[in-house]
């Protein structure tokens, strides 16, 4: 009688704890159906908002939220157990500390941690989006903001790292100290790596050039346009399409053109006319400076010239030198053909016509002294 006594009470104590851990996974699961119900009801309102931040804020905290409530929830489920294989799980002690360390502290910091990572890139997202829809003087660099938000994320990454180790009783003054007699030994063996690092944040602090924009170097056979620029190396987009990986080390010791900051582009065109059409030489060139005043996409607060240069071998060369109001390549071509359109026509008006190579072969008639 006293042992079924015994193993009644043995089995009431483990239906207890059986129940208790039931009612925690219940409780967690409820927990975590109310935070994604929650989720769909707030974020409705958070997004309708005005500010980025907020939008950035609640979509970094969705799964961090989720897994944390899963985290402790779990946790204290096998703390209510009996079993001490599973309290070894999530629990253990330090050679170097008197106190137990709970696997949970380990795994919600680092879901902190997460969650400023995520809070990061999101709003590095937001923030490039919406500066496409700003006007040119509001607008952010987008390298500027992606060299901050890698900052920022290696940061949170070491400073989560060390914190994780500081909890689990590891001594960061020897880490820390590790780190610096390390360091010096990789940097010798990633000098390379090292030079690729410092030349892409000479880039970011700089700005010569930023992603989309084309440029050139006459130093080298780089001309493209900008796609992505990197910690190690820059990725440009050639003009037949193909992409081109530079170190950024190289950017450091070549001259770079930066077409696409220019302010106007120029037209700039040696005329010739035939030299029988000297006389109306005066005059077209006149009717031609008058053209350009008049035009409408052409820029008169720039230098502009139309003179008689030179007598050349078989012409009478003028210069048109001008700048257009596009910077736009397309355009500037538009603008371009339409000019020189026009230059032909007023030559053709003055019943003038643009020289071309040609030769003038003299002969000498000779006088017969018998007739």
């Amino acid at each position: 009688m006293d042992s079924i006594k015994q193993q009644l009470y043995q089995w009431q104590g483990e239906s207890a704890w059986i129940t208790e851990i039931f009612l925690i996974v219940l409780v967690t699961v409820f927990i975590n159906l109310m935070w994604h119900y929650l989720h769909k009801i707030i974020s409705v309102k958070v997004y309708k908002t005005k500010t980025i931040w907020d939008d950035a804020f609640y979509a970094a905290l969705t799964a961090p939220v989720a897994w944390a409530i899963w985290v402790v929830g779990i946790s204290f489920a096998i703390e209510s157990s009996n079993s001490n294989y599973l309290l070894e799980l999530i629990q253990f002690k330090p050679a170097a500390s008197s106190e137990d360390i709970m696997l949970r502290d380990i795994l919600l910091i680092g879901l902190f941690g997460w969650f400023l990572n995520r809070f990061i890139r999101e709003s590095e997202k937001r923030l490039i989006e919406n500066s496409l829809i700003q006007q040119d003087h509001e607008r952010l660099d987008q390298s500027t903001v992606e060299a901050i938000s890698k900052l920022l994320r290696v940061t949170v990454i070491i400073t989560i790292t060390l914190v994780i180790l500081q909890t689990m009783g590891v001594s960061i003054s020897a880490v820390l100290a590790f780190g610096g007699i390390g360091g010096i030994a990789i940097g010798f063996a990633a000098k390379d790596l090292l030079a690729n690092f410092f030349g892409g944040l000479i880039i970011y602090l700089d700005r010569p050039f930023a992603v989309g924009d084309w440029i050139k170097s006459p130093d080298r056979n780089i001309e493209g346009t900008v796609e992505y620029i990197g910690w190690r190396q820059t990725r440009i987009r050639t003009f037949d399409k193909r992409p081109l990986y530079i170190p950024n080390s190289v950017f450091n010791s070549i001259a770079v053109e930066n077409p696409s900051r220019m302010t106007h582009r120029r037209i700039y065109e040696t005329i010739g006319v035939r030299y029988q059409d000297v006389k109306q030489l005066p005059l077209i060139v006149e009717d031609i400076k008058a053209m350009l005043l008049g035009h409408a996409d052409i820029d008169t607060s720039q230098t502009l010239m139309v003179n008689f240069n030179q007598f050349a071998e078989s012409s009478l060369d003028f210069f048109v030198y001008t700048f257009t109001k596009t910077t736009n390549w397309v355009e500037f071509h538009s603008v371009k053909q339409d000019v020189l359109f026009k230059i032909s026509k007023i030559i053709e008006n003055h019943q003038a016509e643009v020289a071309f190579p040609t030769s003038t072969l003299h002969v000498a008639m000779e006088t017969d002294p018998k007739v």
